[in-house]
């Protein structure tokens, strides 16, 4: 496999994010890593985990390389503010922001060939007086993506959901037969092209408790999401449901599908981050680049203080350039 351009965000400047990369930093890696974030912020979150760095300006007209142990490369991106670990200042959301801008514009213009990006605080962002609801919708703009999903991964369970972040009372409103339709699209449609599933299987979950329980719990199972998937079954993709939430996450069960489904936050993710804590994956489905992160917080108590499990954004950075190649 040719060696890829791989551009990494370094997150939130008072979290851990500074601190994976530096650890990430002290292994070898099959594809060029490219970190973009301020220098000094990665050359003092090294001295203060005690650790080697060596950093080296990014050249975009040389031939990608493999990294080195105990190096990166930095496309610069200055603070505003030097930060210090633990203590956030709107003064640097907009740097936090325009990281994110620079490796998504470097993704769309082939200068990379994946982004991972590490954990932000949306507080702070808004806090700024950015309206900022996360990751996944700011790439969508930026992409000019017309639908976007959040799938999670760990190892070989993968979720996706219907709705983000919405409050619960918002999210029977949001299951309508065209976002449903348009969720199952992208996810059938990025499990083929980015997972190199010829024939993707999905169990779709319902809405309410034992999937309405033939309309006496809800009726949306009935009325939007049965009718969807007839019609694309009818189609040729393989769907199951809706199916009880209490009961899809069992063997019998993802032994015999590709992706779960779920409609909101919570009724997916508890469970696959159960199963893989500090290990999982955040994919952004249905953008024209291939996008994967972390799948916990900025953790502000562990900033500076050796304490950042860099588990997650290893198997960020093996998925990426996995999907990556996928799409080459």
């Amino acid at each position: 496999m040719p060696c890829q351009r791989i551009a990494i965000s370094s997150g939130e400047p008072a979290g851990i994010g500074p601190d994976l990369l530096v650890q990430l930093a002290q292994h070898p890696h099959a594809d060029q890593l490219v970190v973009l974030g301020d220098p000094s912020l990665l050359e003092a979150r090294a001295r203060l985990l005690g650790l080697p760095l060596q950093l080296r300006p990014f050249d975009a007209g040389l031939a990608p390389e493999p990294q080195q142990a105990g190096s990166l490369q930095v496309l610069p991106v200055a603070l505003a503010k030097p930060a210090e670990p633990g203590q956030l200042d709107v003064l640097n959301a907009p740097y936090v922001l325009e990281i994110l801008r620079r490796g998504c514009q470097g993704c769309l213009d082939g200068e990379f060939d994946a982004l991972v990006t590490a954990p932000v605080q949306k507080s702070i962002i808004n806090d700024a007086g950015i309206s900022f609801s996360g990751h996944t919708e700011f790439l969508a703009e930026a992409c000019a993506a017309k639908q976007v999903v959040m799938l999670l991964a760990a190892g070989s369970l993968r979720v996706a959901l219907a709705t983000t972040h919405l409050p619960l009372a918002a999210v029977a409103d949001a299951i309508t037969p065209e976002r449903i339709e348009s969720i199952l699209r992208v996810l059938h449609d990025d499990l083929q092209r980015r997972f190199a599933i010829s024939e993707p299987r999905i169990a779709v979950l319902g809405l309410n408790p034992h999937a309405g329980e033939s309309g006496h719990l809800g009726r949306e199972e009935i009325e939007v999401i049965s009718p969807v998937l007839e019609r694309l079954r009818a189609e040729g993709m393989v769907l199951a449901g809706p199916l009880p939430a209490d009961t899809a996450f069992t063997p019998r069960v993802l032994d015999s599908c590709d992706a779960v489904l779920a409609m909101f936050h919570d009724q997916g993710l508890p469970v696959l981050k159960y199963a893989g804590f500090g290990q999982a994956v955040n994919v952004t489905l249905g953008l024209p680049i291939v996008r994967t992160s972390v799948d916990h917080g900025t953790a502000l108590e562990l900033a500076g203080r050796g304490g950042a499990d860099a588990g997650s954004l290893t198997e960020a950075l093996a998925l990426a350039s996995q999907l990556a190649s996928h799409r080459q």
